[in-house]
């Protein structure tokens, strides 16, 4: 299988460390992607499982979800709670 790219790859110039780094870079946003849309379901966010699932920002807008914005909206939630007891 790795011939296969190998030899896709050396037609187009492209060094073999790039389709490493391709790789490595797909995966991390993958898994980034992911963690980021398991969040915005559990939280009941349409708009922003909409905006994670089509905008590909290599994982920096879904890191920015799951680490600030998420936790914005938790804790407006709380604080409306604890105002109506």
């Amino acid at each position: 299988m790795f011939d296969y790219f190998n030899t896709m790859m050396s037609q187009f110039g492209i060094p073999p460390w790039v389709f490493t780094i391709l790789i490595l870079i797909m995966i991390w946003s993958s898994v980034w992607k992911l963690f980021a849309l398991w969040t915005a379901a559990r939280k009941n966010s349409l708009p922003w499982f909409v905006i994670l699932a089509l905008v590909n920002t290599v994982g920096i807008l879904e890191i920015l979800y799951i680490f600030v914005f998420s936790k914005m909206k938790n804790n407006n939630s709380r604080t409306r709670i604890k105002r109506r007891r």
